[in-house]
């Protein structure tokens, strides 16, 4: 991978106690930032600190989908530092049913996390990005937020709106030094797909034409460049890491 200057830059990273987020706080510490992950399970933090053992390596138990808590978390960390980057990457799929037999509460559980959770975590840091005129946003949202999966409206339709929230946001961010942009992963083997059903997994492999899952380095590589300075000038943008399941 090619190496990204991120010395003296402090990220947080949501989710970040295990898969994709895990995987992009190793690469972001090995490329000198300081690294805040957050994440709901108090054990895979603790794990995740302890497998790291980095002094640059910090975390918070924070529940995205509660603003309140967000801010307060935001505004803890803003006293003593900046925030350069944010990567919003907690979510959850939950189960596979169709629309019409879904959860009602389910459904909105999966929504407030997804979609809400970014929400909650733009609002709270981006005052600090402008006050400091610089920042970088990589929203991870899903193939399924552009093509939709069948008995997975609550995930596919969250997604969607991570999607309309970008190009938004970075369409209202454009004459600041912030870029904000998402990507949208195929499959990979992150533990995100023990929450579904064998046939609905096996089906999502068999529209991605590479014929595999994703590998995490590879949505970290893309990532990182997307986090750093060198990416100066692409804001509002999705891009795609989806083995050419969706090409638009």
């Amino acid at each position: 991978m090619i190496k990204f200057d991120l010395k003296n830059r402090t990220a947080i990273i949501t989710g970040g106690a295990q898969g994709f987020g895990l995987d992009i706080a190793k690469k972001f510490l090995e490329f000198g930032a300081n690294v805040i992950i957050w994440d709901i399970d108090k054990k895979e933090l603790e794990k995740a600190s302890k497998e790291i053992n980095n002094d640059k390596l910090s975390f918070n138990i924070v529940d995205v989908s509660s603003f309140n808590g967000v801010e307060k978390t935001a505004n803890l960390i803003t006293k003593s530092t900046k925030i350069d980057i944010l990567i919003n990457n907690a979510g959850i799929t939950g189960s596979t049913n169709e629309l019409w037999n879904y959860d009602v509460k389910e459904w909105n559980k999966i929504v407030e996390i997804n979609l809400m959770g970014t929400f909650n975590c733009c609002k709270a840091i981006i005052p600090n990005m402008i006050e400091n005129n610089y920042g970088r946003i990589v929203n991870i949202a899903s193939v399924s937020g552009k093509d939709g999966n069948a008995n997975a409206s609550a995930y596919s339709s969250a997604k969607a709106g991570v999607l309309g929230l970008t190009k938004s946001l970075g369409k209202e961010l454009a004459e600041k030094n912030i870029a904000v942009n998402a990507v949208t992963p195929a499959g990979a083997k992150t533990r995100i797909l023990d929450q579904m059903s064998k046939e609905h997994v096996q089906k999502m492999l068999s529209k991605v034409p590479r014929g595999r899952f994703l590998e995490l380095n590879e949505l970290t590589s893309l990532v990182c460049w997307l986090s750093s300075e060198e990416n100066s000038f692409s804001t509002a943008a999705v891009f795609d890491i989806s083995g050419g399941r969706s090409t638009y």
